[in-house]
This record gives structure tokens, sequence and C-alpha cells, in this order.
């Protein structure tokens, strides 16, 4: 059996991954009704941005699984550059490979999943049950 604050994380991580994913259709949905397919490509190139960078910080600081914590100053670390890395990256690989069409929905859309992360008092269970 997981512990409960593995257990918890998993239920933060979900829960968060929903509401980025909202927001990233709300978006979308927005972009197409004032701009057509141009401004849904650009805010969903803008929220991969921001999502994939976020999935790697998960995957590498070992959030979802139990881990002690020794060395987690050095995951911490590792994850955050590793997470800064690839966000310079993918904006590079955008703006030079594939340019938004829009880049004012493609910014909105990249600033509104990074600062889901302030929903986090909502998201969280208010019980122990949850």
């Amino acid at each position: 059996m997981q512990r409960y604050e593995t257990q918890r994380r998993k239920a933060y991580v979900v829960r968060l991954t929903i509401a980025q994913l909202m927001i990233t259709f709300v978006g979308m949905l927005a972009a197409y009704l004032v701009a057509d397919l141009e401004g849904v490509s650009s805010v969903f190139k803008g929220a991969l941005v921001a999502l994939l960078p976020h999935a790697f910080f998960i995957k590498r600081m070992g959030v979802l699984r139990g881990t002690s914590p020794s060395k987690a100053a050095m995951r911490l670390f590792r994850a955050e550059a590793g997470k800064f890395g690839l966000t310079v990256a993918l904006f590079i690989a955008v703006f030079v490979i594939a340019p938004p069409s829009n880049p004012t929905f493609f910014f909105y859309a990249y600033v509104a999943v990074v600062l889901t992360h302030w929903l986090t008092p909502w998201l969280m269970p208010k019980n122990a049950n949850a």
C-alpha cells in the first residue's frame, strides 16, 4: 500500500493536469471563436511549451513514486534545470521551426497554463478520504 503522502501527491498531479488541460481547451475554443484555426494552433503550441517541461519536472523529481527525502535537493536542482533547459529549447523550436500565427494567443496560453499552480488550494482535497 502506498504512503498517504504519495497518494496525496498523485491526486494533486492528476487534478493539476486536468485543470491545465481544461484551461488549454477553453483557450483553444476562445481562439477559434476569435481567430479560427490559426488561433487554435497558437494556443496549442503555447500550452504544449508549458505542459511538456512540467511533465518532465514531475517525472524527474519522482513526485509520483514514494521516494526517500535523501538527495531531494539535488533531484530538485536537476529537475528544475532540466525543466528550464527544455522550456528554452521548446521556445526556440517553436519560433524557428513552426512560428505561431498569433503570438498573443501563444503567450496567453503559455502563461495561463504555467500559472495554473495558483489554483493549488482549490485542487487539493479538503479531507483525508478524498
